[in-house]
């Protein structure tokens, strides 16, 4: 038999309930829960046990027009996946939450009408900032964020000018691939399959190769451009192992830095099915760090993590001081990688 019984909705405690529980005025006790107003910490810390006793949660619509802050914080990308966005808005969100601020995410595609239709929403809600991230540091996302009159920070996509900007230091994160590739005792010949020419960062890891190399004095192979994928890994082992490659005729890669996780599991692949150990007979390192890729790859993948969440928490924070009234100079800074050793690379050589 169904329950006639309707729910019971109770009215949301007030501040003047929570000051009168606490024995003290509305003002100190509005005081005392915005870290306001000089009391003793005994009278702050019973108003405050009070409130939360009470289930007392502030108007935040009020504090808003109080302080002249939304508390809010809108985050665009065109990363449809969320392969990079993700763990950007981790950071940042990882940044924000101790403050009470929120973030909320905006899908902008590649589309200029609907990035503007979403940055006027964001300007209606009044929040305090704008972040923009995107798949790519060199591509700008298709909406204009100059002269917007409220703080915009740019975390791994191409900023404005004169804008302040967040990108990991792609170049730096190569180094520590070939070089620890050059510990190992992988000094035969290093080869690096990477992206398309179209892309930046391309460029930035291909020629932090070569330095590595040039000046270990080791051979150095032109770097195999292609696609991000595992098909173009599988592909660019055929051309390294055909011979045609090598000045030095039938000498063979023992090592392969691969410029994503995706190129790098289609380089595994390839060399298995030709009868060659991974990390034994070739070691491969990827960048990326992509998880779900590195570490169901078998051997699990040693990877380049580009610290998309630390850039993301640097993102929200710069961003908070800028909201405060903080200056900041403009300009790109380049947070450090770092290398995620797993099994497809081999180990230190004894002694």
């Amino acid at each position: 038999m169904a329950s006639d019984a309707q729910p019971v909705f109770t009215k949301p405690v007030t501040l003047r309930e929570v000051a009168a529980l606490a024995g003290v005025s509305v003002a100190t006790a509005s005081k005392a829960l915005n870290g306001q107003g000089r009391m003793t910490a005994e009278t702050r810390e019973r108003i405050r046990e009070t409130a939360q006793r009470l289930g007392f949660r502030p108007n935040s619509l009020a504090q808003s027009l109080l302080r002249r802050r939304s508390f809010t914080v809108g985050l665009l990308t065109n990363d449809t996946y969320g392969r990079f966005s993700l763990p950007v808005m981790s950071g940042i969100s990882d940044a924000l939450v101790d403050k009470g601020v929120s973030v909320f995410l905006c899908n902008v595609e590649d589309d200029q009408r609907l990035g503007q239709l979403h940055v006027d929403a964001m300007l209606d809600k009044r929040v305090d900032g704008i972040i923009a991230t995107g798949k790519r540091i060199d591509r700008h996302l298709p909406v204009d964020l100059a002269n917007l009159r409220i703080p915009v920070i740019y975390a791994f996509t191409q900023p404005d000018p004169g804008a302040i900007a967040f990108v990991s230091d792609d170049a730096g994160g190569a180094r520590l691939a070939v070089e620890h590739f050059c510990r190992l005792g992988r000094r035969r010949r290093i080869a690096h399959v990477t992206g398309p020419a179209s892309f930046a960062v391309v460029h930035a890891r291909a020629q932090a190769y070569r330095d590595v190399l040039t000046e270990k004095g080791l051979p150095v192979m032109e770097p195999l451009l292609g696609s991000w994928s595992e098909a173009w890994g599988h592909e660019a082992v055929k051309k390294l192992f055909d011979g045609k490659l090598s000045k030095s005729g039938d000498e063979k890669p023992d090592a392969v830095f691969c410029g994503n996780d995706q190129i790098a599991r289609g380089v595994i692949d390839a060399l298995r099915e030709r009868g060659l150990d991974v990390p034994d007979d070739v070691g491969v390192i990827g960048f990326d760090n992509w998880q779900i890729v590195a570490e169901a790859t078998r051997p699990p993948l040693t990877s380049v993590d580009m610290n998309l969440a630390a850039l993301g928490r640097e993102a929200g924070l710069t961003l908070l001081s800028l909201v405060g009234g903080e200056p900041a100079e403009p300009g790109i800074r380049k947070l450090p990688c770092r290398l995620v050793v797993r099994q497809s690379c081999g180990r230190l050589p004894d002694g």
